[in-house]
């Protein structure tokens, strides 16, 4: 599961790592953490404009969702994939054939759970660049309005050896795109199978994980510096210690 993000790299790094133009003006995203369950806009590049960064609703809703109180239901269960099954779920299986995108971010969270209680990390890379994180998009339009509404999912896979210590419950992560397969993935002319041997996990030697403050109950310190600061536990130490 990916349901917490961190998106911090200024419009011209992203430029510039990904060889994109980007809209002047529309606002680019600046989160130190960011819910899925917040709905925020994320950016992304996707197969059908590969040369240029977009901003997508976390949270997909399938084209044929009929109504806005269905879109609003389906998009709570649509923030993460499962690799294993997009080609079969009715939710995806249509934006997994054809409607592939990258999801730029910084890092990522995830909770490890020690003796009954839970401690974030926070992961990213050792270059500590922006990455990809492989996603499926689509757009529905709400009857009521005719407003487009353009939505992006993550696509998760099977946890990575170190990931799965952190995340030892579910034992899940985000597929993170290598640079060499980012513009694979979205490559309209991808045979099904090549699409899903790139979803795998990411090699643990380049990620750099480390623990965090618990974010206040209300999220107060969610959108601050501290939310990825690296926060000792001492329990923890002596856990891995006994």
């Amino acid at each position: 599961m990916c349901y917490s993000l961190a998106v911090l790299s200024p419009k011209e790094t992203i430029r510039a790592r990904f060889a994109v133009t980007a809209p002047e003006l529309e606002d680019h995203p600046q989160y130190y953490y960011v819910s899925a369950f917040d709905y925020p806009k994320l950016p992304v590049i996707t197969e059908a404009s590969p040369q240029t960064l977009t901003y997508y609703t976390w949270g997909l809703v399938p084209s044929w969702v009929k109504t806005e109180e269905e879109a609003n239901q389906v998009r709570t269960k649509t923030m993460n994939a499962r690799a294993e099954s997009i080609y079969e779920k009715p939710a995806f299986r249509r934006a997994a054939v054809s409607q592939h995108c990258l999801v730029l971010v910084d890092g990522f969270f995830e909770w490890q759970e020690v003796r009954g209680r839970k401690y974030p990390y926070y992961i990213r890379l050792k270059s500590q660049e922006p990455f990809a994180l492989a996603g499926l998009w689509d757009t529905w339009t709400n009857p009521a309005t005719k407003q487009a509404l353009q939505t992006v999912s993550i696509i998760t896979c099977s946890a990575s050896p170190l990931l799965a210590v952190i995340h030892n419950t579910a034992k899940r992560m985000p597929v993170i795109l290598p640079s060499s397969h980012e513009r694979r993935w979205i490559d309209p002319k991808l045979p099904q199978q090549d699409a899903r041997g790139l979803l795998t996990a990411y090699p643990d030697d380049a990620l750099e994980a480390y623990t965090v403050a618990r974010l206040d109950p209300d999220h107060k310190n969610a959108n601050t510096p501290s939310a990825i600061t690296p926060f000792r536990y001492p329990e923890l130490t002596k856990s891995s210690n006994d």
